[in-house]
């Protein structure tokens, strides 16, 4: 019989605040967050979350290693919290977590100094609505949060870096400055020993799990349920498969990864020894401040960069104007301004930003802005519970959405259309779409992409729209896949 322990059972002491809590900062000389990492590349639960250094969104990196406490959801959403059974869900598990190990970080050189990082799968929605049961094919693991005592953040707009110890899970004030002095100072060691790798060679092919014309088929299901009046919008997607090199880890797949999309929400997932998830978002899911101040910025509507600068401007000006693609995005704009008001300050949330076109390495995108500020009895993990999964890539309305998905979809997405990022012992939170990505499951690397389907898509382009996407994430093992 399985011992399934009370959520607060894994608890330390309660901790004992001072008046100002423990934040050691040790400012570092800068390096490519790249290199840094290579010593943890085959820890089995660490994560870099990589920005590009293009804007606000992409200035800093963050290096997560050698967690004090991992949360684990499986496939048929069992959740442990280091080895252990643990009653309640696992949002319910990781606000209990936070709580407890909840501090001040007034002495922060960055957004984030400390606390969870980790991705959460697309099937645990279930966790939050009630749906059919995951396809065949849910990857285990459906969800992994760490929880970190020691990070390093990386400035790319300044080019500096800190390493920074909170020294949790000790609640003795002396012990716990020990230990963050401790902890910090074997990172700067590790990190001392970083050099850079050559770069991977190994090759492979790729196969996709329909072919085409089933998946124009299913696209034209999507719109019959759209013209019915069950949706006004699914998400439709596609997956491809290959076989990793054995001579290749995961690590390798992600530097190639970040040489061919930049985009403002890289992040390297060590989820197991076996199971990583390595992500070139464009896409930010939800933000949350300090000071409660929330942000999402739904992305819908894409058109494909050109090597000539006039016929990529005209690209980019056709998109502005695309009454269907404008329309696709006002949907989920409704949608995510629904969701967030759910934990949001009665008329607070408003949509600073609709439908304006952001250029990124391979695509342009039409992004929105939806604002609000977050109620003083709810937490970032509430917020993320509320809006989970991203509008963006279910459809609306969502459960209905979702259902469609179900019926259209032969596999279960995993990490995809899920979250990746971090949420701070502050409060504080920043996640990404997992978009634009890969998983490695074993000797098996999984690459998805679709994109919005409402009542005028024609089969035939939003097929192409999703090579468009997906092409780049193939090209990482098959450099063919991008000519």
């Amino acid at each position: 019989m399985t011992v399934i322990a009370p959520r607060t059972a894994f608890f330390p002491p309660k901790l004992e605040r001072d008046r100002d809590d423990i934040l050691l900062v040790r400012e570092v000389p800068w390096r490519d967050p790249l290199v840094a990492f290579t010593p943890f590349a085959n820890d089995s639960v660490a994560a870099l979350l990589h920005g590009d250094g293009v804007d606000e969104m992409g200035r800093w990196s963050y290096m997560a290693v050698s967690p004090f406490s991992v949360l684990n959801v499986d496939g048929s959403m069992h959740t442990t919290v280091d080895g252990a059974s643990v009653a309640g869900d696992a949002f319910d598990v990781l606000n209990d977590l936070l709580r407890h190990y909840s501090m001040t970080s007034t002495q922060s050189p960055a957004p984030f100094c400390g606390g969870a990082v980790g991705f959460y799968g697309y099937e645990l929605g279930h966790l939050v609505e009630k749906l059919p049961e995951p396809r065949n094919g849910a990857t285990d693991p459906a969800m992994v949060v760490g929880l970190y005592d020691v990070v390093m953040a990386f400035d790319h707009r300044d080019h500096k870096a800190w390493v920074m110890s909170s020294g949790f899970p000790e609640t003795d004030p002396g012990r716990r400055a020990k230990r963050a002095d401790t902890r910090a100072q074997w990172v700067i060691d590790q990190i001392d020993k970083a050099s850079p790798q050559a770069p991977i060679t190994t090759l492979s092919q790729w196969s996709a799990d329909q072919d085409r014309h089933v998946i124009e088929r299913s696209i034209e299901d999507a719109i019959e349920y759209i013209k019915a009046g069950d949706i006004f919008q699914a998400n439709i997607t596609q997956r491809y498969t290959a076989t990793k090199p054995e001579e290749v880890i995961a690590w390798e797949l992600f530097r190639r990864l970040r040489t061919i999309v930049s985009s403002p929400f890289g992040a390297y997932i060590a989820g197991a020894s076996e199971f990583q998830v390595l992500s070139a978002s464009p896409e930010r899911f939800l933000h949350v401040t300090r000071c409660g101040k929330v942000e999402t910025r739904p992305i819908k509507g894409t058109r494909p960069r050109h090597k000539d600068p006039t016929v990529d401007a005209s690209l980019a000006m056709e998109l502005k104007n695309s009454a269907k693609d404008q329309a696709e995005n006002l949907m989920i704009v409704d949608l995510m301004r629904n969701d967030i008001s759910r934990v949001c300050e009665p008329g607070s949330v408003t949509v600073p930003q609709r439908c304006a076109v952001e250029t990124f390495t391979r695509v342009h995108h039409l992004v929105s802005v939806i604002a609000g500020q977050l109620r003083r009895d709810k937490t970032a993990v509430d917020l993320l519970r509320a809006c989970f999964p991203g509008g963006s890539v279910t459809g609306a309305p969502k459960v209905r959405a979702m259902e469609v998905i179900h019926d259209l979809e032969p596999v279960a997405r995993g990490p995809y259309c899920g979250a990746i990022g971090w949420i701070g012992f502050d409060g504080a939170m920043d996640t990404s779409i997992v978009i634009r990505n890969l998983t490695v499951d074993g000797d098996k690397v999984i690459a998805q992409a679709g994109g919005g389907i409402v009542a005028d898509s024609d089969p035939e382009l939003e097929y192409e729209e999703a090579m468009v996407k997906i092409r780049p994430l193939l090209s990482v093992l098959d450099p063919t896949a991008l000519t």
